[in-house]
Formats: C-alpha cells, sequence, structure tokens
C-alpha cells in the first residue's frame, strides 16, 4: 500500500488507517481471534497507523489492541486521545496526564506516536465543548510537556465543531495532525462549496492544513456507513450514528448517497463505498483515510480501494453534477 508524509512529523503513513472505533466494532465488542486475524492481515498488507481512544467501547478497544498488535511495534504508527469531561477544568494537568498513561498501560507501550485532542471545539465552553483559547492556553502546555517527556511523538486533535476555531488551530503551529471530517457527501474540507450546500463549510480546511505542515487523518469517509447506500447496520458496529457535518439525520446520508449509485453504474467503481473511499484519496492534501470495520472482509474491501487509487477526472465531474442537485436542500 502506497504512504503519504504526515504533515511535518517525517511519518510516511499508509493510505489507509486502521479506525478501532465503535462505529465499526470490531476492536470495541468483536470477537479476540477475529481482531487479532484483522491486525495481524493489516500488518502484512501494508497498513502502519492504529487509531484508537479510550472512548471507544469504554477503553476496551485500546485493550484490544495492545494485544493485538503484540511485541513487535517495528514501523507501527499508534494514535490515541483524550476527551476532557467539565469536571476535568479544576485540574487539566492531572486529567490529561492520567488519560494518556492509562491508555499507555493498555496499549503496552511507553509512547504513544500521536496523541490527540477529542473535545468538540467551540465559541463558547460549554459541557465537553472547548475553545481555542482553552486549547491553546491550558490544553496544549499539558500536551506539550508530555511530548517533551516523551509520552508522545506528535500533537493533533479532532476538528469537530467551529469551523473558526478548527482553523485557528490547524493555524497556530501547535498541533502536527488534525482528524478532519471528509467524505463526498460533505466535501467542504477539500473543496470550495456553494454557500447553501447542505452540511458545515469547513472552508477547504485540507489545504489549510497542508500549507501549514499539519497532517491530515480523513474520519467519517463514509459518512458513518451511510456511503454503503444502506441503513442496516452489523451487530458489532454502534446502531445509532449522528451525522458529523453532514445531513440532518442518517436517513438522509443515506439517501443522498444513494443518489451518487449512477456514478457506480457508469463503472467508475464497484461499489458506493469504494466510491466513497477512492474519492477522497483523489484529494492529495489528505494525508491517511480511516476506516472503522466491523469483520476483515470489510478492512480487505477497504484496502482494495485504496490501491486501487484515485477517481478518474469523469467520475469525479459526474459526481459533481449529481451534487449539484443537491444544493439549496435542508440539511
Amino acid at each position: 500500500m502506497e504512504t503519504r508524509r504526515l504533515g511535518r512529523t517525517g511519518l510516511d503513513v499508509s493510505q489507509l488507517t486502521f479506525g478501532c472505533g465503535a462505529v465499526g466494532g470490531l476492536m470495541t465488542k468483536g470477537d479476540a481471534r477475529d481482531q487479532d486475524r484483522a491486525v495481524a492481515w493489516a500488518r502484512d498488507n501494508g497498513v502502519n497507523h492504529f487509531d484508537t481512544a479510550p472512548q471507544y467501547g469504554n477503553t476496551a478497544s485500546e485493550t484490544n489492541l495492545g494485544r493485538a498488535l503484540g511485541k513487535n511495534r517495528d514501523d507501527i504508527i499508534v494514535s490515541t486521545k483524550v476527551m476532557l469531561a467539565p469536571a476535568d477544568r479544576a485540574n487539566i494537568g492531572t486529567a490529561v496526564r492520567s488519560s494518556i498513561e492509562a491508555s499507555l498501560r493498555r496499549l503496552k507501550q511507553e509512547h504513544v506516536d500521536l496523541f490527540q485532542l477529542h473535545n468538540t471545539l467551540a465559541p463558547a465552553a460549554a459541557s465537553d465543548a472547548v475553545t481555542v483559547d482553552e486549547v491553546l492556553n491550558e490544553i496544549v502546555p499539558v500536551f506539550e510537556k508530555l511530548r517533551d517527556e516523551g509520552k508522545t511523538r506528535f500533537l493533533g486533535f479532532t476538528a469537530n465543531g467551529d469551523t473558526d476555531a478548527i482553523h485557528a488551530l490547524v493555524q497556530s503551529g501547535r498541533f502536527d495532525a488534525a482528524q478532519i471530517f471528509y467524505n463526498v457527501l460533505t466535501p467542504s474540507a477539500g473543496e470550495e462549496v456553494a454557500a447553501d450546500y447542505p452540511g458545515q463549510n469547513y472552508r477547504q480546511v485540507l489545504r489549510v492544513a497542508r500549507d501549514n505542515g499539519v497532517g491530515s487523518i480523513g474520519v467519517r469517509v463514509l459518512a458513518g456507513g451511510a456511503l454503503t447506500g444502506g441503513e442496516a447496520r452489523h451487530p458489532l458496529g454502534m446502531q445509532v450514528v449522528d451525522p458529523i457535518g453532514s445531513g440532518r439525520d442518517y436517513p438522509t446520508d443515506v439517501a443522498r448517497a444513494r443518489r451518487l449509485e449512477p456514478v457506480v453504474a457508469a463503472g467508475h467503481a464497484a461499489s458506493l463505498a469504494e466510491l466513497a473511499i477512492r474519492y477522497v484519496i483523489s484529494n492529495v492534501s489528505l494525508s491517511t483515510t480511516e476506516i472503522g470495520i466491523a469483520t476483515l472482509d470489510e478492512l480487505q474491501r477497504a484496502a482494495d480501494a485504496i490501491n486501487k487509487g484515485p477517481l478518474s477526472s469523469a467520475a469525479l465531474a459526474q459526481i459533481d453534477g449529481i451534487r449539484a442537485g443537491f444544493i439549496g436542500e435542508t440539511r
């Protein structure tokens, strides 16, 4: 599998990142033997980045990944996260340190390659939402101390929430990578969209990240599963998936995904899921594409899609024509 450089980190990351979250569900609720087989297959086939978080399966994901990776961590890139609760504001340093140290114990390693803030970004602090000022003045200094101590190599954040706040953090010079919401239904992170295009306008943050040396990890690439074109959920996965940045609800995303079926019928991809994956890797500013899985078969199909490469210009033009019909629809 081809790799791309993760911003200024110097890390060459596989174009496919193995997502260990609850949306797919394999690493949170799957059988240990299936987890081990999937992780081994990924490693054998060039997937070198595994992304997890303590929130995934109430720490189960980190524990299972730590076991599945075994003792040989050569050439493997592991990232995890911290999400601060409202009560943690009283002592952010203690909360962040406790989180990463517990993560390292579960992962069975002395450091992670990338440690990411997982809170939503907002203009004003509320519940688990944090502001740019809080991040830069109170949270990042703790992250930087942990980096200096060798507990993480690089710093990242999840680009979820207020678009102005996302851009401010990308341009701050304090972060090495960002998880960016990007898919064929919500293309605004990668290209200019009309003012009344349904969904959040991320204002081409992929380009801004590239220009600022910030690596980008594409998330929600399948819109939580909607870009398979079906509403049925695998038993291991989350049974209710709220959209992030896209439609007003999951059925709306599924309905819009099905409107892209003529692109598959024209022979540009073998399935909607393949179309969605190859769409995002067509953007050269995107460092890696994270896919959450429920089964080894899903992982293999995602890798096959990645290895087929970007979509043709004809396919991208047909997608643009279909999405023009989305303009003006309610989110």
